[in-house]
């Protein structure tokens, strides 16, 4: 386990106390088609970060099965292909059911080293994945889930949609925890729906490793008022199985085994728009900073996107929390008269 990588950004000074926490972002490539030893992986570093101090712990986006970079499941217009139903017949193998034994072992491991955890995962529902965010307590307790609701490109043919019943933000002694995946931080109304949510701890596990990347990121932190944390896996293609529909990104030149093929960048930025620790654009590793939350209410004097800086008679935003599923059983109440007893007419 690598840890070249490691950053600590203490708080600046203040004339009145304000609460400070320790958050710490794993920059590292799944174990691929291996899910238990993934797991294992995440267990040391969640061991790491903890000895240090950290009270949050922060994965990428699809740690936990894969963000199956440069493969195409023999997938093309019109197109269908043998070896591409077996690469995602064992992609679905990796994938995991939420809730299920290794979501109870995730939460165990968040009980044991009393850290507050998101963790990036690709959930089966049936046959269906999604491309998830889980949350725990530090009581070992699954708070629940997020499912990215618009999966980018290719992914649309892999992972289906979330819908508005996970868009959580947590209320925890650390502040108010959410998460939005990818590029759907990209997407100003879901932004705007965890900020009306009140979100603080500002999480975006990601699989965009790009410098334009970290733009969005500085502009989430400021607009948000909150802390963000852009957590994304760092992999070298080695780190993937064999494919023979391998495709390399046109984003690098060298093409070998050795190439970095996920390049990183995981960041902290504060609501002042300070980048507090990271970005990591060279190895595995934790990126950490404290946090003062004090920060939050000195960012919003000028700007509270949600507040003072709204115009609702303008402009509003509704959101639809309902579940949507595509078979709903509605059974028929017979009301069956009881005749027992003979009835006087």
């Amino acid at each position: 386990m690598s840890t070249a990588s490691k950053a600590t950004t203490p708080a600046g000074p203040s004339d009145s106390p304000s609460t400070i926490i320790r958050a710490t972002i794993v920059q590292a490539s799944t174990v691929y088609n291996d899910t238990p030893k993934t797991i294992e992986k995440a267990g040391e570093f969640i061991a790491q970060a903890a000895s240090d101090g950290a009270q949050l712990v922060v994965f990428p986006e699809a740690y936990i099965g894969g963000y199956p970079r440069g493969y195409r499941f023999g997938i093309g217009v019109g197109v269908h292909n043998e070896a591409g139903r077996d690469c995602f017949r064992k992609y679905h193998a990796s994938a995991i059911v939420v809730p299920g034994p290794e979501v109870d072992k995730l939460a165990e491991m968040a009980r044991k080293y009393k850290v507050y955890m998101v963790m990036g995962a690709i959930e089966k529902d049936g046959y269906t994945l999604y491309c998830t965010a889980l949350f725990f307590s530090s009581e070992g307790r699954f708070l629940g889930k997020h499912r990215k609701v618009m999966p980018t490109s290719l992914e649309r043919c892999i992972w289906g949609y979330g819908d508005g019943s996970t868009i959580p933000v947590y209320d925890t002694p650390l502040g108010k925890l959410g998460a939005a995946i990818c590029w759907e931080n990209r997407m100003p109304l879901l932004r705007t729906s965890l900020y009306g949510k009140g979100v603080e701890l500002y999480c975006a596990p990601t699989a965009d490793g790009s410098k334009e990347w970290q733009s969005s990121m500085m502009h989430i932190a400021v607009e948000g008022g909150c802390f963000v944390m852009s957590a994304c896996q760092f992999c070298l293609r080695k780190d993937f199985p064999d494919h023979d529909d391998y495709l390399f990104t046109d984003w690098y030149e060298d093409q070998h085994q050795d190439a970095i093929v996920s390049q990183g960048g995981s960041v902290i930025i504060s609501p002042l728009g300070k980048i507090l620790a990271g970005p990591n654009f060279e190895s595995e590793g934790l990126i950490t900073a404290d946090l003062d939350l004090g920060d939050i209410a000195r960012a919003k004097l000028y700007f509270d996107v949600v507040g003072h800086y709204s115009r609702p008679d303008i402009f509003n935003l509704t959101v639809n929390e309902n579940q949507r599923k595509p078979v709903t059983f509605v059974s028929k109440s017979v009301k069956v008269e009881d005749d027992s007893e003979p009835q006087d007419k």
